[in-house]
């Protein structure tokens, strides 16, 4: 139960869902098609389904209709369909909810822990330890052994964005869909930016056994001495 299902046959969309499933403490999977889909469903007993709608072999309202016949799981239906008729045959259909595109995926992820929520289920994990370093995302704090650093909102998603996978390096551009969502109007720039001023906040308090590391012409990756890069 601690999976998510992704099902969507756009590449770029699924490994950005996949980057905020991770980020979440969940397991991300990935189908393809509609057939897939509903395999894996059934396979992988996932805490939730992100369903795409416009998918090959069989559609998403398909999908959602044969797993109600099966599972109560959450559905969340994603699409760019969003006139009122596909949102009210969505619903209908079984699922609980339905995000058009484009979206946030940070809105996405808030979506499934609500759901997750009513139905009393855990949500995840929200802190994280790597060598001296702990942040916990549920109270916005992070700390270097016993000294606590005061970070923004945004510098704080982007560490636990990092430590979520070390040694994954991260593209400007994965991190500005990431964090700052699919419709964001600003640059590659952003993120330097905000890179810059975590370093330096970070850099108050000794911390010999990892880094924020830069990769020169591809983006960031959070380094440790501990965890080989990906």
């Amino acid at each position: 139960m601690n999976t998510i299902l992704i099902a969507d046959d756009n590449p770029k969309i699924a490994r950005i869902l996949s980057d905020f499933v991770k980020k979440e403490g969940w397991r991300p999977v990935v189908a393809v098609n509609g057939c897939e889909a509903l395999e894996m469903t059934r396979s992988e007993d996932p805490a939730a389904v992100l369903l795409d709608v416009m998918m090959p072999e069989m559609d998403g309202f398909e999908v959602c209709r044969r797993i109600r016949e099966e599972s109560d799981v959450p559905v969340l239906m994603i699409t760019a369909r969003g006139e009122d008729y596909d949102r009210i045959m969505g619903l209908d259909t079984g699922a609980d909810d339905y995000i058009v595109k484009p979206f946030s995926g940070g809105e996405v992820m808030a979506r499934i822990r609500a759901i997750l929520r009513r139905l009393g289920q855990d949500a995840g994990p929200k802190i994280r330890t790597v060598g001296n370093l702990t942040v916990n995302l549920d109270r916005y704090q992070a700390w270097i052994g016993e000294a606590e650093i005061n970070l923004s909102k945004k510098e704080l998603e982007l560490l636990w964005t990092l430590i979520s996978s070390p040694g994954r390096v991260y593209s400007r551009d994965t991190l500005l869909d990431m964090l700052w969502g699919f419709d964001y109007g600003g640059d590659s720039r952003t993120v330097d930016t905000h890179i810059k001023r975590l370093r330096a906040k970070l850099g108050k308090v000794s911390h010999p056994d990892w880094e924020i590391a830069t990769v020169w012409g591809v983006g960031y990756k959070f380094s440790d001495s501990g965890t080989p890069d990906e």
